[in-house]
């Protein structure tokens, strides 16, 4: 299975002649999309879902019950479909798992929108916004790795605490090259689970069940 990160906290997962794409936002190029048979939305922000971008394209959209991803007329043109934290099922020919719920907080409570993270084949999570630790052991770990939502020791702990084989950071369209050096520096440094940094359309291999 072929995992390429695109620019923030856009990932794309194919295998053989599929394609599953996570997290296409407005900072994320327009390849990511190319010949995609589906895409997951972890909650319902910009930077997380092109509303505009995927409208009309008849690609199943999977996204949190609940959220609020665009206005009535747009939600009309896309290929909706609404999932539960808990739930398993199949996009592009792989498993998902969804879990979590809630996007992290970022001041005063907010926002209280929904967020999933999905484990794709039982071995690759990306969490969306938040540092929700799944319920059982994944081999890679999407770590984000700046939000105003997130301080990088709470990116270290998870990355511990979830304990994977192999992890590579997302959520980075706010940090300038010092800031990359920094957060790639201490993750790298403090953790014990083959930490990289993926640029925009980078891509590793790993197993598919």
């Amino acid at each position: 299975m072929k995992i390429t990160k695109f620019t923030h906290a856009c990932v794309r997962f194919e295998w053989r002649d599929r394609a599953l794409v996570v997290d296409p936002g407005i900072w994320s190029e327009p390849a990511a999309l190319v010949g995609a048979d589906a895409v997951l939305v972890t909650h319902e922000h910009a930077d997380h879902i092109d509303v505009m971008r995927l409208a009309g394209t008849g690609v199943p959209v999977f996204a949190p019950e609940g959220a609020r991803i665009g206005p009535p007329e747009l939600l009309e043109r896309l290929n909706l479909v609404r999932v539960s934290s808990g739930e398993t099922f199949e996009a592009a020919g792989f498993e998902v798992t969804a879990t979590g719920g809630k996007h992290a907080l970022i001041y005063g409570g907010l926002p209280e929108c929904a967020n999933l993270g999905y484990i794709v084949d039982g071995r690759v999570y990306h969490p969306g916004d938040s540092v929700h630790r799944p319920e059982t052991p994944v081999e890679v770990l999407c770590v984000p790795m700046q939000g105003s939502w997130l301080k990088t020791d709470e990116a270290i702990d998870f990355v511990k605490a979830v304990r994977p084989a192999q992890a590579f950071g997302i959520h980075d369209g706010q940090l300038n090259a010092y800031g990359l050096a920094a957060v790639n520096g201490w993750l790298a440094e403090e953790t014990d689970s083959g930490y990289r940094y993926l640029g925009p359309r980078e891509s590793m291999v790993v197993d598919h069940l």
